[in-house]
């Protein structure tokens, strides 16, 4: 293991093997190496915070590593820098990602302007919130000044990932009719867009319908910022067609609300809620840890399934055992 100043110096040069390195780290659960991992992103946090951050969600099939392939090597062209950050689901066999997305995005992961890295979720929201909110900063420490987050799109993990962006990007398919009976209307009120894709060939017609549906349903919905009403675009990821006029709407809301001081306050109150995300998450480790508790969570959860207890008394025994240091 390289040191902590080989790793910032080998990131801030946007070196490949260094920034694998230093996000393998942070990374790692292993207490020696998490207390590594803050001293280098101490180090590297001046240098990051620069980066257009976009989150982007959809269901499994609507086609967003295509989508975002597309989009990326868009943006290489235009002489930008692009990370991507998938948030995979993690396989309970093997630990790791299941979706690996340097297949489903190959060429955009070969580009010499591009950086693209599964990150798996550890089964814990709040492995998607530590680890993705850190490799982004070491990615804009790296130079990257678009950075990219993808969701799997299914459970909670929108929500986090719509919390530690400048925008956030819905995929939808075309079809509205069935859709709008299974979308969550919390998708709805974080989108700043939605994107009809695969809005080519026989699907055009589809889209532009979807497209309609979803302009009434965001109606009904209360838009992130008063200064940006969420439009509905449609696009074909494996076409292009409508990319390009979508990042225009992207730059247009980082304008508007940049130059009306919101994305600055939209990232100072991200930070604060990180942390007290992190203190919940460090609280619940130490309490699970803990000795007292360890022995005594047996006896609370048979207590509790049988009845002799309530789970509230369990909860105030299990919190004085915590406590009684």
């Amino acid at each position: 293991m390289p040191s902590i100043q080989e790793l910032v110096k080998g990131v801030k040069s946007t070196d490949r093997a260094s920034l694998g390195r230093a996000i393998t780290l942070i990374e790692s659960n292993l207490p020696d190496h998490r207390e590594l991992a803050q001293q280098l992103l101490a180090e590297l946090l001046p240098a990051s915070g620069s980066a257009h951050r976009v989150g982007i969600t959809g269901v499994p099939g609507v086609g967003k590593s295509t989508f975002i392939e597309t989009l990326g090597t868009n943006l290489t062209s235009l002489g930008h820098r692009v990370a991507v950050l998938t948030v995979d689901p993690t396989s309970s066999r093997t630990g790791g990602s299941i979706l690996g997305d340097k297949t489903r995005m190959a060429s955009l992961a070969n580009h010499p302007s591009a950086f693209v890295r599964p990150s798996p979720t550890s089964g814990e929201l709040g492995g998607v919130n530590r680890m993705t909110r850190e490799t982004m900063l070491i990615c804009e420490a790296a130079g990257f000044d678009v950075v990219l987050v993808e969701t799997v799109g299914v459970g909670q993990s929108e929500t986090v990932v719509a919390d530690m962006v400048d925008f956030f990007l819905v995929l939808m398919l075309p079809g509205a009719g069935d859709e709008l009976q299974g979308i969550k209307k919390g998708i709805l009120e974080l989108a700043d867009m939605i994107a009809v894709n695969k809005a080519d060939g026989d699907n055009a017609q589809a889209a532009a319908s979807a497209a309609r549906e979803y302009e009434i349903a965001l109606h009904l919905t209360a838009p992130t910022s008063p200064l940006w009403s969420p439009p509905v675009l449609t696009c074909a990821g494996l076409t292009g067609a409508g990319v390009d006029e979508l990042w225009t709407q992207v730059q247009e809301h980082q304008r508007l609300l940049s130059d009306a001081g919101e994305l600055d306050r939209r990232r100072e109150e991200q930070t604060v809620r990180w942390m007290w995300s992190m203190l919940d998450d460090r609280l619940i480790e130490g309490l699970r840890t803990h000795s007292r508790v360890k022995s005594l969570l047996p006896e609370m959860e048979s207590q509790v399934r049988s009845g002799q207890t309530t789970p509230v008394s369990a909860v105030d025994r299990l919190i004085h055992a915590f406590l009684s240091d």
